[in-house]
């Protein structure tokens, strides 16, 4: 396939996933079930970027990127010796990854691994630009910039597309090491 028609499908794509999205209106609070479903196209407070944007800010390193995918942890109550591998994360390169932070509700002790992340990620700026994604169709990359907005951070992109998109378009993909969670 040449790349005028991947781009011409990808563009396709693009256009159904926002005609969709125009459909799905934005709560008020956050998102608390059914994390993976079409997402709205807006996000009040927030600038809703695609894939050609959030590669000129990648490359222009202007943003610091925030991968928010959930991730599983390994089960308490495996017996001894079980070899336990977690799911490799490829991320976008350069990204911070808070897993678990895009839930609509989070416990204390989580919410201030996510404010801590954050911190972190924006070298305690909370006037630099961050970019929030996950993956297409998931709603923990919108609550979660919802929350970036709410801790103050004031220019605060949301990356909806995540790295389904970021892939489709052939850019570069790191496999990730999440930030050690509460507990871990």
């Amino acid at each position: 396939m040449t790349k005028t028609a991947v781009c011409l499908a990808l563009a396709v794509i693009a256009l159904a996933l926002q005609a969709r999205a125009a459909e799905i209106s934005e709560p008020e609070g956050y998102r608390l079930e059914d994390y993976r479903a079409p997402t709205p196209a807006t996000l009040r407070g927030a600038r809703v970027i695609g894939t050609d944007e959030a590669e000129q800010i990648w490359r222009g390193r202007s943003a610091s990127f925030v991968d928010v995918l959930p991730r599983p942890p390994r089960p308490r109550n495996l017996p001894e010796g079980t070899l336990w591998r977690d799911k490799p994360r490829p991320n976008i390169p350069g990204s911070i990854w808070l897993p678990d932070t895009g839930y609509g509700e989070l416990a204390p002790g989580m919410a201030d691994y996510f404010a801590r992340g954050l911190a972190k990620a924006t070298h305690g700026d909370r006037a630099r630009q961050v970019v929030v994604y996950c993956l297409t169709d998931c709603w923990m990359s919108w609550n979660a910039a919802k929350r970036a907005l709410a801790l103050g951070y004031s220019d605060v992109a949301w990356y909806p597309e995540g790295t389904n998109g970021w892939s489709a378009f052939g850019l570069p993909l790191d496999d990730a090491t999440p930030e050690p969670r509460p507990g871990d």
